[in-house]
């Protein structure tokens, strides 16, 4: 969760959150239930993906393939692969700055210097101190070497999975772009996989250009094309007001105090709960410190001592983690995924992605690109409302101000739609005059949005000419 100023908490719960009332009611009576009956904490640091607990890992969650190769759908008879696109994010990372590290050791050392620490509570400084280490040494923000594996691996899987595709582009000497958002960790990702790839098949290395930056598509959150985006989330009232309403209840407050009463001696607690220690941050700025502490662990685990993970859970029970998953993940929802029902201000801009998915691939069918491959690297802000956008799975239900975002009613979670390395792909093959794609996200075989007709009832592959027709494409006259 990002901690912004304006709304961090109060020790006491704000007043006057009438308009509020109805979805507070919702979100206390719905999401502890289903927290409780779904933990998501981790009694094993850095579970993938596909594990019961993910969630309460958010988008911070490592990656996964979404499903054996070997369960693919047959190609239909007589189709050759001709192309393959993607768009990656980067992979798990260090944290971007030592913020939250900061923060709940200020509080620590207080506690030590007092005798109000825990027996596990002891332990926990010189355990953030030692990770904020790793972090600095591996660079805020950038790889790890979980992160570098992640993206290695999706590549390898790539080729293994077009074998045909990669060695006619070795053949005919088709170039392969690749490009990223120009921010480190993407740029890094890109070079991670793009030596992934020719390790695998060395043929390829000179086919693959200098890999390039591309701002407006790839980080188009920032620019020039993100522009009412970012007035949404600074000046939106309502967006404002449900965040709000969201976090502050009680049931963040019991959280927070739970999470910090296993560092913190009761005495302690309470005193970080009366507002004592303001200047550092409230109850929840520290519990939510230490929430990303256990969230970015996983990510670092291969620099951890001896590679055995740093153990962060032992500080965060599945309940609260699962309680501050949520929050994080009602952030996302509501900042980059399919948010309010009446707007589309978070999603909009992710259409200049999608039409380049498009004209790449169309570039294909119509002759004018001998591209053999097209291997985008951006970031979560770039691929939630992509997912959003296209309709894809968890991703299809906004909300309304009477049936807020929760975890009992609502499909989306960060850590399926966005986890680090998420990735969509998109296979193009060609029998004759015809050209059909299939799509993966997270490496599953995925259909289309509602609308788009497959070639088969249940195939995973649509025409090309289909799915201009599907999203509204004017189809090229020759």
């Amino acid at each position: 969760m990002k901690r912004r100023p304006t709304r961090r908490l109060s020790h006491d719960l704000a007043p006057g959150l009438t308009p509020a009332l109805a979805l507070c009611a919702l979100l206390s009576g719905a999401l502890p239930a289903h927290a409780a009956s779904h933990p998501a904490g981790s009694s094993a640091e850095g579970r993938n993906s596909s594990d019961r607990y993910s969630n309460s890992y958010g988008t911070k969650a490592s990656y996964e393939p979404g499903q054996n190769p070997r369960t693919y759908q047959a190609v239909p008879r007589g189709f050759e692969p001709v192309f393959t696109e993607n768009v990656s994010r980067h992979g798990s990372r260090a944290a971007t700055d030592s913020e939250d590290g900061d923060l709940v050791l200020k509080l620590w050392d207080r506690a030590a210097s007092e005798g109000q620490l825990t027996r596990a509570g002891k332990e926990f400084g010189p355990q953030v101190r030692a990770l904020l280490d790793a972090m600095a040494k591996v660079g805020y923000g950038n790889l790890s070497g979980r992160g570098r594996q992640e993206i290695q691996d999706t590549a390898v899987r790539m080729e293994k999975r077009l074998p045909g595709l990669f060695a006619r582009i070795a053949k005919d000497g088709e170039p392969i772009d690749v490009v990223s958002s120009g921010q480190g960790r993407a740029v890094d990702s890109a070079g991670e996989f793009a030596t992934a790839l020719t390790e695998a098949d060395p043929a390829l290395k000179p086919l693959i250009g200098p890999a390039r930056a591309d701002e407006d598509l790839l980080y188009f959150h920032k620019a020039a094309g993100g522009a009412a985006y970012r007035d949404y989330i600074d000046n939106d009232k309502r967006l404002a007001d449900t965040l709000k309403s969201v976090t502050d209840q009680p049931a963040t407050h019991r959280a927070a105090v739970n999470v910090l009463k296993k560092i913190f001696k009761p005495a302690f607690v309470a005193r970080i709960s009366a507002g004592e220690f303001s200047d550092i941050g409230s109850d929840v700025d520290a519990a939510e410190a230490v929430y990303n502490l256990y969230g970015i662990a996983a990510a670092m685990s291969e620099e951890s001592p001896g590679g055995r993970g740093w153990h962060m859970e032992r500080y965060i029970a599945p309940r609260d983690a699962a309680w501050f998953g949520y929050l994080s993940d009602a952030e996302d929802f509501y900042e980059k995924g399919p948010g309010f029902a009446d707007s589309d201000i978070t999603y909009k801009m992710a259409s200049v992605l999608l039409d380049d998915f498009f004209k790449k691939a169309e570039a294909r069918r119509d002759g004018t690109s001998d591209l053999g491959a097209e291997l985008r690297f951006t970031h979560a802000e770039e691929i939630i409302p992509l997912a959003a956008l296209m309709g894809l799975p968890g991703s299809t239900k906004p909300v309304t101000a009477q049936r807020p975002y929760t975890y009992a009613d609502n499909p989306w979670r960060g850590a399926s739609v966005a986890p680090m390395a998420a990735n969509i792909q998109w296979d193009v093959f060609r029998k004759g005059h015809t050209y059909l794609v299939r799509m993966l996200y997270n490496e599953k075989e995925t259909a289309f949005k509602q609308g788009c007709r497959p070639v088969a009832k249940g195939s995973a592959f649509y025409e090309l000419n289909e799915l201009e027709r599907c999203f509204g494409r004017t189809h090229p006259t020759s």
